[in-house]
Order: C-alpha cells, then structure tokens, then sequence
C-alpha cells in the first residue's frame, strides 16, 4: 500500500504534546514529572506484534485497549488509545485485521509507517513492543528467538531520525540474548526515553497481599513455578527479583549462576536446610499443589540457583507437575518468619494480570515515569540466558561479572494488585 494510500484511513487529529525531544536524563525527568494544567487527552499508542491470536500476550494487552479491561466492550478502559498496528505474522487465527477494522485502527507495513502515521515525524505518544508468540527457531538453549531486539531497534531508528521518542512498553525478556538485552537498555538512556519490560508475574493479584519489607537485609530466596525453561523461566525469576530487589542496599547484582535439573536438583535441595525450609513455606501458599510424592509428581524438575553481589542466596525452581502457580518466600532479617506469597494468575479471560500489567504500563504512559525500573527486567533476562548457558555447558557454576555490575534502587511504592476478580471474573477495583 503506498503512503497515499494508507494516508485515506489513518486519522491526522493533532498529537497530544507528549513528544519529547532528546534532552539530558536529568532534563527529562523533570519534564516528565511536571503537573500540566490542560484537560487530560488519551495517549496515543503505538502496538509493535509479532502475532495477534486468540490468547496471545498481544490479545491479552492490546484487547485490554480495545475493548476494556474485561474485555466485554464495557468500562473501565484504559486511558490511553491505539492509533496504530504492525504485526510482523499473521497466523490462520490472526485478530489483527478483523480488531482493526472493528475499532478502526490502521495496520501499516512497517514499524516506521506505524509510529509516523505513515508520515515523516514520530506521531504517537507511546509504544507497545509485544514480541511473544509467532513462529520462529529455537537455538541450541532451549530460547525461542523472538525478534524483540530487532523490532525495538526499527523503533529508536526512528527517534534518531526524527529527533523525538516516547516511553515504550517492552513484554516479557528484553531479549533472549543478554548482550542485545544490556544494549536496549543502554539506547533507553542514551535516547532518553523512560522504558518498561517484564512480565505479568511481579505485578499480579498477591495472596496475602505484602511485599518485603524496604530497605532490610535478606539472607535466602526461594521461588517456584512450573513450565518450560524459557517461557516461564523468565516468570520465575523475575518473581524472585521483584521481591529480592527491596533488601538493603537495593540491588547488587548477581555473582554466579548455575542451572540444575533431576537428580543434581533433588540433591542440591537435600543438601542446604534453608532451600528445603523455604521451599516448604513457599509452597505452602499454592493453591494448585498436588497431593503425592513429590519426585513421582516431578519426573524433570530444575533449579536456578543465584548467588548475589551482597552475599543473598536464591534458588529458583520449575516444578511441573506439582504446582501450576507461583510462590516465594524469603528470609527477612530480624523477622521470625519468613515472607511468603502468592502471585495469582487469573487462568481464563479476561487474565486480571495482564490488567495488572496493563495498569502499570498506563502509568508509564502518562507520567513519562517507569513504575519501576527496566533495570529488574535486564537482570532477569540476564540471569536466565546465563542460567541455560550454565545447562547448556554440563550445568557449571558459571561466573557473572556481567550481571554484577546490574544495580539499581526500586521504589518503596509497591507495583502489585492487592485485589483479585468476581464470581464472574470480572475485575474488583
């Protein structure tokens, strides 16, 4: 389609003044964090897919835009608008072309066309980048090769070009690869535009809803999920990290990882008291662990076992068979027992943690602020792409200067929903 073309169906309604042109980090905080005294217009958004698919991340997010929260074409809605699409496939079961035409938003051919409008300045205030799901390799780790680093750099090829940039949503790994995730990162900063990753897991429902306590030392960590070592790996770590991450100090980084499975993980829980300990207490919050011996249950069970700069010690485990849910636990200095949660995922539509998600992105979207810091997402891809690496090399204790030198403060404000869903799943706040 050419450009005239596309001009026929894409709306040339004035942008909300929410372009920010590069300016130093600190210039851009402050501009970010000014109270403005106009009426609030809907942000304009970008959505960069690689697929749109009945349950897919981008139906999960995108669909919250289109059609509210709960996804029955009823409030609440977001604030914020999608003005735009790419989808870099389009399966059998493709969403995109008959969403589109349902909530007239224009699908372009290019990154570039959807973030100009198919004009020749970036046009939106804000950018979703949602590459999960779609078909693409595997590689010798076991990590599909989402196109995540590619598409985000088509995305600040454009802030280069047009002098502009806007806060952007990345799900999920920044990247499969840690090299390519630090430099998404470093392009954040360089370019000076606000930027969160990650996933639904950290910011989901809790049960009981607490956090760690700010700013006190942790001693040991453990986690459980279940699932495949990449596509849920990235979960379980990342709900480690944004518990760990408000000890004392803030974050450190990490030391060492290493990737255990069967036997050698059974082992490494025999072995260390605190692991078998907190393990228990974790578990103890599932609501779906079942009932029976747990290595008959478990027949390929992993760990990741994470050792940080301040001397924290976590080990992150993927129980198929036992759990389908996500627990932690932790040892607080000075408290008698441990913290220990459940983040709770809404297993059918309309997925209330993806609307927890969805909640935190729309804060990012509006003040030009991350609710927390994009730093938590690099670690975590780090730790995992190091973690397969360490499975990939006959499961060695693999040094990680590089993730070392990853530290970083979060917020004191917790980011998680403290509410859950109705009899008919429907949201309660």
């Amino acid at each position: 389609m050419k450009r005239r073309e596309i001009l026929k169906y894409v709306s040339l309604a004035p942008v909300a003044a929410s372009l920010t042109p590069f300016l130093p980090a600190d210039s851009y905080a402050k501009t970010a964090r000014q109270p403005s005294s106009f009426p609030r217009t809907p942000k304009r958004i970008a959505a960069i897919l690689t697929e749109y698919r009945p349950n897919s991340h981008a139906d999960v997010i995108v669909g919250k835009y289109l059609e509210g929260f709960n996804q029955d074409q009823n409030p609440p809605y977001p604030t914020s608008k999608i003005v735009s699409m790419f989808t870099e496939q389009v399966p059998e079961n493709d969403m995109s072309r008959a969403m589109a035409a349902k909530y007239n938003v224009p699908i372009y051919r290019t990154v570039a066309e959807a973030l100009t409008l198919g004009g020749d300045d970036l046009e939106v205030d804000g950018i979703l980048l949602i590459g999960e799901h779609g078909d693409y390799p595997m590689n010798d780790k076991a990590q599909k090769l989402y196109p995540r680093f590619e598409m985000f750099l088509k995305i600040t090829d454009v802030f280069r070009e047009t002098g502009k940039s806007v806060p952007v949503f990345n799900d999920k790994h920044l990247s499969w690869s840690w090299r390519q995730a630090k430099r998404m990162v470093s392009l954040s900063k360089e370019l000076n535009f606000p930027m969160i990753a990650g996933s639904s897991v950290p910011v989901a429902w809790r049960i009981p809803a607490i956090d760690t306590p700010y700013g006190v030392r942790q001693t040991h960590a453990v986690a459980i999920s279940y699932s495949g070592l990449d596509i849920y790996g990235f979960h379980l770590l990342e709900s480690l990290q944004s518990v760990v991450e408000r000890r004392k100090g803030g974050e450190t980084g990490v030391r060492s990882v290493q990737c255990l499975e069967n036997d050698a993980c059974w082992d490494y829980m025999a072995n260390n008291a605190w692991v078998s300990r907190l393990f228990d207490t974790a578990i103890a919050n599932s609501l779906t662990k079942k009932q029976g011996d747990i290595k008959s249950l478990v027949p390929t069970p992993t760990v990741f076992v994470v050792e940080y700069a301040d001397g924290l010690l976590a080990a992150s485990f993927l129980m198929t068979g036992l759990v389908e849910d996500f627990t932690v636990a932790v040892d607080v200095e000075n408290q008698v027992k441990p913290y220990a949660t459940l983040m709770r995922l809404q297993p059918g539509k309309p997925h209330h943690h993806f609307g927890c998600l969805v909640k935190n992105i729309e804060k990012l979207f509006e003040t030009g602020v991350s609710p927390y810091p994009v730093e938590r997402s690099l670690l975590t891809s780090g730790m995992l792409d190091f973690a397969l690496e360490s499975r990939f090399r006959g499961y060695i204790k693999l040094d990680t200067p590089e993730l070392a030198a990853v530290t970083y403060k979060t917020p004191e404000r917790s980011s998680f929903c403290t509410t859950g869903w109705d009899e008919q799943g429907k949201r309660l706040d």
